[in-house]
């Protein structure tokens, strides 16, 4: 186990939530030279993260003792708000000045709750949400979608690039959150509509795999044709190849669709294939693959099924 009295680096950094991102976004920080104090509630996650070099903490509130930085990664608004302004009001531990980064994909409104809390404590706060998956998480390729104010985001850009490559500063607090949801939405979208077209080209007899090479240099050409091919077999290192384990998970989706939904209902745009879109995969949840890859929609749409 390291021990962050022993770093040279910077900064002290306090990681909670080290799940399947979490807990690589916090290893690379540990590898970077960070002194990383961390918590979570699953030992198993615990284990890994101390075999990556993190000291471990025996709860939230001890992993930010001394913590000039607090990162969290966390499934939901209402673990984000329980965290930072509930029962364990971990705001309320920190001294003026803290940066606090939360990567949690959440409903913006949650995001802006947070924030104004934090600011009236004197800490500084970012939303910080991110795009890559877990091999991004893993490999130190993230983007991260920003939300907060400019002066905090310069502060925060060094302990970002321990974790990925992109870094977007798209407005004040929430904004992170609005533009990831933006993103998911559309590729949900066009994951679904990816396989529908796949279905109707098979249906009328066509290979898939020729299908899709046509599309990938064509209009029809996406992240779904190229990366993440949602028919078995095309591409090997796809999910869907591997019988959809791994990648981003169909209930992920599903929870980050409903919060575009729900983020667009409180302005009043209209989003009508983000609804369908939605609907299809809680239709793929009920169908016993809401663990599985979100390309996993594909199965809904082959014919016969």
């Amino acid at each position: 186990m390291s021990d962050a009295s022993t770093s040279n680096a910077g900064e002290r950094i306090a990681f909670i939530g080290l799940g399947h991102m979490g807990g690589p976004m916090a290893a690379n920080l540990a590898k970077a030279g960070h002194a990383v104090a961390a918590f979570d509630l699953s030992e198993a996650a615990l284990q890994r993260a101390r075999e990556a070099g993190v000291t471990i903490a025996p709860s939230a509130a001890a992993a930010v003792e001394g913590a000039s930085v607090v990162i969290s990664m966390l499934p939901a608004s209402r673990h984000v708000e329980a965290l930072y302004l509930g029962d364990g009001d971990l705001l309320a531990r920190l001294p003026a000045g803290t940066l606090v980064i939360d990567c949690s994909t959440i409903a913006p409104a949650s995001a802006q709750r947070v924030a104004q809390a934090a600011k009236a404590r004197g800490v500084a706060m970012l939303d910080a949400p991110v795009s890559g998956g877990t091999a991004g998480a893993a490999a130190g390729t993230l983007t991260f979608i920003v939300g907060g104010e400019p002066a905090v985001l310069e502060r925060a850009r060094p302990v970002l690039s321990a974790m990925g490559r992109n870094i977007f500063h798209m407005g004040d607090a929430g904004a992170g959150q609005v533009a990831k949801l933006c993103n998911n939405m559309a590729l949900g979208v066009i994951m679904a509509v990816t396989g529908e077209a796949l279905a109707l080209g098979v249906a009328h007899g066509l290979d898939p795999a020729a299908l899709s090479g046509m599309m990938a240099v064509s209009t029809g050409r996406s992240w779904a044709t190229e990366v993440c091919n949602p028919w078995p077999g095309v591409l090997p290192n796809a999910p869907a190849s591997r019988g959809y384990s791994g990648g981003f998970g169909n209930d992920l989706m599903l929870k980050d669709l409903g919060l575009a939904v729900e983020a667009a209902l409180g302005v009043g745009a209209a989003v009508p294939l983000g609804e369908l879109a939605r609907n299809l995969y809680a239709l793929n949840q009920r169908a016993g693959r809401g663990g599985l890859d979100f390309s996993s929609v594909q199965q809904l749409l082959v014919k016969g099924e």
